[in-house]
């Protein structure tokens, strides 16, 4: 070996040791779980939503369904991705009432269905906010491998780290994709079409 090439062998090594390192860790602490088959993605659950119906996965099927959890103090994603959402609605026209919409709360002790139904007046009237008690929203999160942590501030308050993802699930209320809203909402409309 060369000592001009030596270098490249060293870093290289060193670069595909902190590959397999990241992986490893990765896979330690479940962040890898992505790669699970997509049926492994949602499962049983039973919140209620803004106007005190009881949704649960049974009222998944029949129309294909955008969920996003988030939280009603969250100061930027979930409001962004809410308007987002409500502008896809929009643009579907009466299509819009074939389609479940649910903004899952990531943070029941704040997010009551008071809360929620104030919140969610500034969005596509579509949209359903839903809650619950902490084990019912800790079973929705787990079944659809929801990171959610709270993050204390320095004033007492808190606020969530959260997945900002939105599940597109279809007819069955079985999860197809991640639904991408950075488009334009006539081409996601259009997308989200497909599957009524």
């Amino acid at each position: 070996m060369s000592a001009k090439t030596r270098p490249l062998v060293i870093i290289g090594a060193f670069a595909g040791s902190l590959v397999v390192g990241l992986v490893v860790v990765l896979w330690l602490a479940g962040g890898l779980r992505t790669v699970t088959a997509p049926s492994t993605v949602g499962g049983p659950f039973q919140l209620t939503d803004q106007t005190g119906q009881t949704v649960t996965e049974q009222s998944l099927k029949g129309k294909p369904t955008l969920i996003f959890f988030g939280f009603t103090h969250c100061p930027d994603v979930c409001p962004t991705s809410l308007f987002e959402i409500s502008e896809v609605l929009r643009a579907m026209g009466k299509d819009a009432d074939r389609v479940n919409a649910y903004f899952v709360s990531v943070d029941p002790e704040r997010d009551t269905q008071a809360a929620m139904k104030e919140y969610l007046a500034s969005f596509d009237p579509h949209l359903k906010g839903l809650t619950g008690d902490a084990a019912a929203v800790a079973k929705v999160i787990s079944g659809f491998r929801v990171y959610a942590r709270k993050v204390p501030l320095k004033d007492g308050d808190y606020t969530m780290d959260h997945t900002a993802l939105i599940y597109l699930m279809d007819r069955d209320g079985k999860f197809v994709a991640p639904f991408n809203l950075k488009r334009k909402p006539d081409e996601a409309a259009a997308d989200l079409k497909r599957y009524l």
